[in-house]
Parts: structure tokens; sequence; C-alpha cells
């Protein structure tokens, strides 16, 4: 597929961003939720790094109260076809060209969505797992999301023609009115208890992927933050950790990040221009 040329971005920002990845050839890549906005998938919080709206349902009410799970559940029926139909688009195709042309050794994603893999990149590292997967917490059996959704929609059928503005990660700001009545999907196998399988607030990311990732930070030259305020603690440890290694560390965001004071270049610019204007960079060189 022919890849439509970017808008131009600041010569002296591209040119700094050139130089830092020329300077460390082996990048460790960090993303967030500002590399899939332009996938159409809502982030979670502003340029300020405040949040867009409530916060995230966390593990502690999705477990304690069928309440909880009814109202994630509705959000979730309505929300998930923006994730599940959305594409890679030209950052995700970016990095999975950089990493082809040996610039990434590892890319750890803090996104759910699983676009990284589509665009072809193969080194990720999902921290916070896979909203394409749902896992059956009694009997510990393995559902595809999709395959949930059809169940969703045949025992809710009043939520069809549901209208709601989408939100990050598969969720949508819905309030309705018949929570009473809605049917939560159960596990096709026991009947027991699903959750997606992903990391919800308030759930340790496991210790295999946070040791994988580390693994990958001593392996590499430096960091690259794309898309991500770092406003939660999950990403902001592996700047922490980089300066405390000496390792450089930059980052392409609109807005604030919570490592600013770490940084050692900050790029305030989209990460799709930003990201294929650079691969274009350095493949000419």
């Amino acid at each position: 597929m022919t890849e439509l040329a970017a808008p131009p971005i600041e010569s002296d920002t591209l040119h700094a961003l050139h130089d830092f990845v020329a300077r460390y050839p082996r990048l460790f890549v960090l993303t967030g939720a500002g590399i899939s906005t332009d996938s159409g998938i809502p982030g979670y919080r502003d340029e300020n790094g405040q949040w867009k709206r409530s916060p995230p349902i966390t593990l502690q009410e999705f477990l304690g109260a069928d309440a909880s799970r009814r109202r994630y559940w509705a959000r979730s029926m309505v929300g998930w076809p923006v994730v599940g139909e959305a594409q890679p688009n030209a950052a995700h195709r970016a990095l999975a060209r950089l990493e082809a042309a040996g610039h990434i050794t590892a890319l750890v994603t803090q996104n759910v969505d699983g676009l990284h893999q589509r665009a072809g990149s193969s080194r990720v590292i999902e921290l916070h797992g896979s909203i394409g997967a749902v896992t059956c917490l009694d009997c510990g059996a393995q559902h595809a999301r999709a395959s949930i959704q059809q169940i969703l929609e045949a025992e809710n059928p009043a939520l069809l023609e549901a209208q709601a503005e989408p939100a990050a990660d598969g969720d949508a700001h819905l309030e309705w009115h018949a929570l009473d009545s809605f049917r939560v999907p159960a596990c096709t196998h026991c009947g027991g208890l699903l959750k997606p399988s992903v990391v919800f607030f308030g759930e340790s990311v496991p210790r295999e992927r946070v040791d994988a990732a580390a693994r990958a930070l001593d392996e590499a030259d430096a960091l690259l933050v794309v898309g991500s305020s770092l406003m939660v603690y999950s990403g902001y440890r592996f700047c922490v950790w980089a300066r405390q290694k000496g390792k450089p560390i930059a980052a392409i965001n609109l807005g604030l990040t919570r490592a600013d004071p770490l940084l050692t270049l900050k790029i305030a610019a989209p990460c799709s221009e930003t990201l294929t204007a650079l691969a274009a960079r350095l493949a000419s060189t």
C-alpha cells in the first residue's frame, strides 16, 4: 500500500530527532494512547495530563459488585466496535519500519489495541495485555473478544441501537437507565466470571512482563517515548530506570509528560507525521 506523504514538520525538530536516533541506534520504545488516536481510538488524558472523563473502572470495582460489571460490559458492548474495527495508522507503520531497519530492539506498549503487531512490529511487549481477549477467572479459558461481542448483542438487543461517544480502549460514555436488566456474559465452558485480558486500574502488571521489559531496557542505548503522558507509574518507571542507568530519553508527545524533567529531547508534535518523517529520513541516509 502506498504511504500518503505526511505534512512537513519543523526541520530543526526532525534534525534533532534524527540525530538522537543516529547517536543511539538501539532504541527501547515505549508507546501510549496518543499513538492510536489517529486510528480513531480516543485517549485517556488531555494535553495537561488530566482525565478527559471519570477514571476507568478499577479491578476492585469490577470484582466487587454485579452492578459494576453490568455497567462495564454495557459500555464495552457499545464501545468495542471502535477498537475492534480500528486499523494501524502511519505512526504504527513507521515504528514497524524502524524495527525492520534495526533501530528498535524492543517496543513496550501501554496500549491494549494490538495495532503495533498488525502494523508489522514483532518485538512487542503488551504491558497491559490485550483487549482482544477475555479470560475466565474461574476455569482460565481464553475467549476472543469478538465472540463475546456476539453473546452480548444476542442477550442485550435493547442496546443494539444505542448511541454513545466512544472512550479509550473500547469504552463508551454510556449511562443507560435499564442496567438492572443487562445480561453480563459468562464463560461458555464453565459459566464462570469473565474479565478482559487487560490490566485494570488498581491491578498489578504481571511480573514476567515487567522483567522482560527491564531486560530489554538494559540492552538498549536509549529510551524513546511515543504518545504517552506517563502519568501512570507502570510506564513512567521505565523513564526512572533509564535515568538511573544513564540512558538518554526522548519523547514525542503533544502536551505535558510526567517525565519532562528527565528528558534529553522533547518533541511536541503529532506522532504520525513525526515518525513518518523520521523513518523516511533514516531510510535515505
